[in-house]
């Protein structure tokens, strides 16, 4: 991560946390909110019982609590760090991650965490600030960053990288997980990998490796994702049509007819979502498609792999 993790770490002295156990708690605010305790185990490499020994002394503290998600099974109790100040002495003070989540949003936040466990030495770029000044430094439009329009008695916001996701950068690649809750389509990854696409094409215009990485529960979703990111790997005239532009054509149109304000702003609002749509009647009609990355995995966690929405 940015500035490191010891380094990120040090902020939370004041609080009584140092070593090891003030390393979690910075990643953890920073990439999730919310951890298992046998992620807290695997993370720190010793018993539970000294995971358990922490989240106590947090909810103490007045740090966190330890909460049953409901509709969800398989899972145990789930540790949400929800103190501001925490999360302000970390820089991050206004990351939505210490709030409380749908259940689909928090296995998503968890399944983020997994990969981050277990790839700590990534160069992360956990909060948007960061990621977004990391690609202004590159040169790269602001234009071609996935982001969302937020609409309020204020005005407008654009909010980049609104599902926040991990993002590592570094001189020679970077890489781009997208966490799969366990949604019953692969809709919402299609609709990551374009609002990404930009992105990824102008990194390889630098000379950047780009890779995509899912994170999902189950072999059925790994599966999934291979098939779809297949059409990401592939060179113009060697993949298959990929069926599923017609579908997502639809999609938008139907959303436009009936007004879908959720829908429409997934694409960023009527206009965008109207360009997106003659974007894929061309991709339709042209019928191949042209690689976008250069590496795509699929990765099944065992820690989360029991769990079931109710």
């Amino acid at each position: 991560m940015t500035g490191g993790l010891e380094e990120r770490a040090e902020a939370l002295k004041p609080f009584g946390w140092k070593g090891r156990n003030a390393e979690w708690i910075a990643l953890v605010c920073l990439h999730s909110g919310v951890f298992t305790r046998t992620q807290a185990t695997a993370f720190l490499k010793t018993h539970h019982e000294r995971a358990r020994r922490m989240v106590h002394a947090m909810i103490a503290q007045g740090l966190a609590a330890e909460e049953t998600v409901p509709r969800v099974r398989g899972i145990g109790r789930v540790c949400r760090i929800y103190a501001r100040s925490l999360y302000h002495a970390l820089g991050a003070e206004h990351i939505r991650h210490r709030r409380t989540a749908s259940p689909v949003v928090l296995m998503r936040r968890l399944l983020s965490l997994e990969h981050v466990i277990e790839h700590p030495d990534l160069p992360w770029l956990p909060t948007e600030a960061e990621k977004v000044a990391a690609f202004d430094a590159l040169g790269i439009d602001r234009e071609l960053l996935p982001f969302r329009v937020y609409r309020g008695k204020a005005g407008t916001t654009r909010r980049y990288f609104h599902v926040k996701l991990p993002v590592a950068l570094d001189s020679e690649r970077a890489v781009f997980v997208y966490a799969d809750p366990g949604h019953d389509t692969a809709t919402a990854l299609r609709s990551w990998g374009r609002a990404h696409r930009g992105l990824w094409r102008a990194l390889r215009a630098l000379g950047r490796t780009v890779e995509a990485v899912v994170v999902a529960r189950t072999s059925r979703q790994t599966r999934r994702a291979r098939k779809v990111m297949r059409y990401w790997t592939e060179a113009s005239g060697t993949a298959d049509p990929d069926p599923m532009v017609a579908i997502e054509l639809a999609r938008i149109e139907r959303a436009i007819i009936e007004g879908s304000v959720e829908v429409l702003d997934e694409y960023g609002g009527l206009q965008a979502a109207m360009q997106k749509s003659v974007a894929l009647e061309k991709e339709a009609r042209r019928g191949r498609r042209i690689a976008k990355i250069h590496r795509a995995s699929a990765w099944r966690t065992a820690r989360l792999q029991g769990v079931r929405y109710l």
